[in-house]
């Protein structure tokens, strides 16, 4: 039951996760402009991985996409891909999971195979949400270095400065996506241990004598065949034993010895 419930939650949460990272990727507000020196503006401008927005005191907003991929700089465009690149990990193994569910009998698949599923699609969650922590984290990064080298001209006396632009709100849902996709996908792997069975775990041959067990002594022993009869030993007054012969044979006493 508890191996059902670890598959069940890891499936919610990187459900949750690849949706979350869905969303970071298609919002605009990745980069907002900075209002530290300026709070009162009429006009707010604010960056996403597709396009830029500007919105007016009055409440019209005005976007405009990037109409150039080579003319975007090399980071911006390697955030691109790894927000796509996790998606596409995550909704495959959305899929693979599906098949995956222990609650969920498809024919006569064994629980080795769901087993192998759910490893997969662990392992695809986890790469997603590395993948979305790292391009919100580069992207995080551009913003920090950016920020600072306007703040730095600005209090050189250069009046002429770009605007600078601080953290989004999606940032911080693909943060928040990222980990959830990653702890998802780790307990699809710890589930994955529970589903394996029992038999295929340790597998072992044992090879059964085909006769009667045989148990050998060490030391000196006599061999017989088991039909020799006892000897007794005659024992009595006016018997004594008869001295061998040269020859390794034994002489037996004549009727003239008992008298």
């Amino acid at each position: 039951m508890s191996t059902t419930v670890c598959q069940v939650m890891g499936f919610i949460v990187s459900s949750l996760g690849v949706a979350g990272c869905m969303v970071s990727t298609a919002m605009d507000m990745w980069s907002t402009q900075d209002l530290y020196d300026n709070p009162v503006t009429a006009v707010f401008q604010y960056q996403g991985l597709w396009r830029s927005c500007v919105r007016q005191s009055s409440g019209f907003t005005e976007c405009r996409p990037y109409f150039t991929i080579l003319g975007l700089p090399a980071m911006f465009q390697a955030v691109r891909a790894l927000m796509i690149v996790g998606i596409v990990l995550g909704i495959l193994g959305l899929f693979v999971c599906i098949f995956a569910l222990k609650c969920i009998r498809i024919g006569s698949m064994e629980d080795s195979a769901k087993a192998n599923m759910t490893l997969t699609s662990g392992i695809m969650f986890i790469v997603a949400g590395l993948c979305a922590i790292t391009g919100v984290s580069v992207f995080a990064n551009m913003l920090v270095t950016n920020f600072w080298m306007s703040t730095t001209n600005m209090y050189q006396g250069m009046q002429n400065v770009q605007n600078r632009y601080t953290f989004g709100s999606a940032l911080f849902v693909g943060w928040v996506a990222g980990g959830l996709a990653l702890v998802g996908g780790i307990m699809m792997c710890l589930a994955c241990r529970g589903m394996i069975p029992e038999e295929s775990r340790y597998k072992a041959v044992s090879y059964n004598a085909s006769g009667r067990n045989i148990s050998y002594r060490t030391g000196p022993y006599k061999v017989g065949s088991g039909y020799e009869p006892e000897t007794k030993t005659r024992k009595g007054p006016g018997y004594e034993e008869a001295p061998r012969s040269e020859d390794g044979g034994r002489s037996y006493p004549s009727k003239y010895d008992y008298v």
